[in-house]
């Protein structure tokens, strides 16, 4: 099939309406609401009944429906808790229910039942909410796509899409699985896989990954990975698997609740043998709100990852988010971390040979190499127009360089370490990779990397907010020590092989540090495994972003400041919460005891503090503005202003 027929196939179509948030309206259980309203209206009838005298047992009956109404929820979830012997507040209210019911305080009971059906309806709304991140992110990509099977085109659902499938990616449309193209040119912005913000070019037989926007042209991508397989979909099952993992604290919450309710359940006895007062003894029991650490401590952590994921950052687990909280050392990588790792050569001195003749045996020597070096030497004999044959017998030592046999000489290139016969006034060259053939030094090359443009203001930042900034790296210490001087860091740690950075994170963290570890390469991977957490840059290597506990997808060291602010937000909410419940109840079951609180009002007290603390929570829940198409540019994920 031509281009030019792939292109008029698919302008023919449409995209998929981008998706639209659902209001708050539509989010709210519609079975719950309707519960809750009749519930009410039930506890208004009661309480009217009661004032004008009607006998006992149609009152009773009247409240009696409403009751099993409004308690079948609450029942189902307290009988699910006691058969795993699990202390909940569905259980405790329900044991104030019925208490409250068996003295014929009807209106008491069925407010209470209000009471508690509202704040579960507030709890889940908060919940939804706090999961909208994610479902953003599921939310990007189309609910169909269309498949070529010949000179058809077949619109069939994402789920059903199989490897080998070709799939029409019109323009504006998002690529739904990772692949080949065989069909058509374009651009792609992968700035949500790779972290790139500028686009790329594509034509057959590029790769495309899930999770890109093609933007001008047509494509037809013959599919390789999907769902959970493609790129795209290991970023969501990695947010997915975050918001459900527990986080200390958060079993520290659960714990807490239950000791609130055994303490309510005593203090409620003990109240009893000294008053015998029912009515006090009730108001006991429901005062205490230990749901508002049970379900405000989970919704802080899900709304924060999902908060972080909006900003580019994807926690890979709870737990992390919260060792974050508490990092107070941040060790950076300097290539492709402080700096952009896109090296280029400024200066080449040949010993005894042509700048031509060094360049292309350094090139040959470096075919392989992954290290941004090696590229800079690629490139600069490319751009010289030199013919370059890849060396044989390639080999790479982390720290030292690379070694190949180039028509049939052995080369070496990389640091003194590895070409100690370089001449010393080339040892302390900022940038200067040296090279050695057979075993002559042939000549010193020199290298330049560039700052990122947000690591000066991520590293003032980190500072302010009492982080002790350090930096580890490969390069010689010349380099490092001029790099640190830029940026601010007065803690440099030059000419480290894997080890040396593995044994520098192990020290700090001896010292008491919380550590976190910022890197991208192959030769940070070990470091980032030891630290506390291990953060990769989205733009590094495949083995560093497995290794880490969160990827910057971004790679703006921005978002890296962004998320520890929001990593510390959420731990300060949760410690309000933790206090806060506290205060509530110790002094509510006080005052219920001594008869200065009724089992309505600490049925007020109680859901009215538990919605405060669920609410407290809730601020860390990102605005509902749809964020999925706006780029840091200003352009919409069509290129458009």
């Amino acid at each position: 099939m031509t281009e030019t027929h792939a292109a008029a196939d698919l302008l023919s179509d449409h995209a998929d309406p981008p998706h639209q948030p659902d209001s708050l309206w539509t989010r709210i259980d519609r079975w719950d609401l309707a519960r809750t309203t009749v519930v009410a209206g039930f506890a208004a009838l009661v309480a009217i009944l009661g004032t004008v005298g009607l006998p006992w047992p149609v009152v009773g009956a009247i409240a009696v429906v409403g009751l099993l109404l409004g308690c079948w929820p609450i029942l189902t979830e307290a009988w699910n808790d006691a058969r795993e012997r699990r202390m909940s507040m569905e259980l405790s209210m329900l044991v104030a229910i019925a208490a409250a019911a068996t003295i014929g305080a009807w209106t008491t009971a069925l407010v209470i039942t209000v009471f508690v059906l509202a704040a579960e309806i507030l709890k889940d709304l908060s919940l939804d909410r706090g999961r909208d991140a994610l479902s953003d992110l599921v939310a990007f990509l189309p609910a169909t796509v269309r498949i070529r099977d010949g000179a058809a085109v077949t619109p069939i659902p994402l789920s059903s899409v199989r490897p080998g499938q070709v799939v029409v990616v019109p323009p504006g449309a998002g690529v739904p699985v990772d692949g080949q193209v065989v069909a058509g040119r374009s651009s792609l912005d992968q700035s949500r896989i790779t972290g790139e913000s500028l686009p790329v070019e594509v034509s057959v037989g590029a790769t495309a990954y899930a999770g890109s926007v093609n933007q001008i042209g047509a494509l037809e991508i013959r599919a390789d990975r999907v769902g959970p397989d493609s790129s795209y979909g290991q970023i969501v099952e990695t947010v997915r698997a975050a918001q459900s993992s527990q986080t200390p604290a958060q079993k520290l919450a659960d714990r807490l609740a239950a000791w609130l309710v055994y303490l309510a359940l005593a203090a409620a006895l003990v109240t009893f043998l000294i008053t015998r007062d029912l009515r006090s003894t009730i108001s006991v029991v429901v005062v205490a709100g230990a749901c508002g650490i049970a379900a405000g401590t989970p919704l802080a952590a899900l709304a924060a990852i999902g908060r972080a994921a909006r900003s580019g950052a994807y926690i890979k687990a709870g737990s992390y988010l919260e060792q974050l909280s508490t990092v107070d050392t941040i060790v950076f990588d300097k290539t492709g971390t402080l700096t952009a790792g896109t090296l280029r050569v400024t200066d080449v001195r040949p010993a005894d040979r042509s700048e031509d003749e060094l360049i292309t045996a350094a090139a040959a020597a470096e075919w392989y190499s992954e290290h941004p070096i090696g590229q800079a030497v690629r490139d600069h004999a490319a751009a010289r127009g030199l013919t370059v044959d890849p060396g044989i017998d390639f080999g790479y030592a982390p720290g030292f360089g690379v070694t190949a046999r180039v028509d049939l000489h052995q080369v070496r290139v990389g640091t003194t370490r590895l070409v100690p016969e370089a001449h010393a006034e080339q040892t302390g060259e900022t940038g200067a990779v040296h090279v050695a053939i057979d075993d002559d030094y042939a000549g010193s090359i020199t290298v330049v990397d560039t700052v990122r443009p947000s690591a000066r203001q991520c590293v003032t930042d980190l500072v302010r907010l009492g982080i002790r900034v350090v930096m580890i790296t490969g390069d010689n210490a010349t380099t490092a020590r001029t790099i640190g001087r830029e940026l601010g860091i007065d803690e440099v740690q030059a000419e480290l092989l894997p080890s040396d950075k593995v044994s520098a994170v192990d020290a700090l963290t001896r010292a008491g540090h919380r550590v976190a570890m910022i890197g991208d390469g192959v030769n940070d991977a070990p470091a980032l495994a030891r630290a506390a957490v291990g953060i990769a840059m989205g733009s590094g290597t495949h083995i560093a972003r497995e290794t880490s506990d969160v990827i910057l997808i971004s790679s703006d060291l921005a978002d890296l400041t962004t998320m520890i602010r929001i990593a510390r937000r959420a731990r300060r909410i949760v410690m309000v919460n933790f206090v806060g419940t506290l205060v509530v109840d110790l002094s509510g079951m006080v005052l219920a005891a001594f008869g200065l609180l009724g089992p309505v009002l600490a049925a007020v007290v109680h859901v009215g503090s538990e919605s405060a603390f669920i609410l407290n929570s809730a601020r860390l829940i990102p605005g509902r503005r749809d964020r999925r198409n706006v780029k840091q540019d200003g352009r919409d994920h069509r290129g458009r202003p």
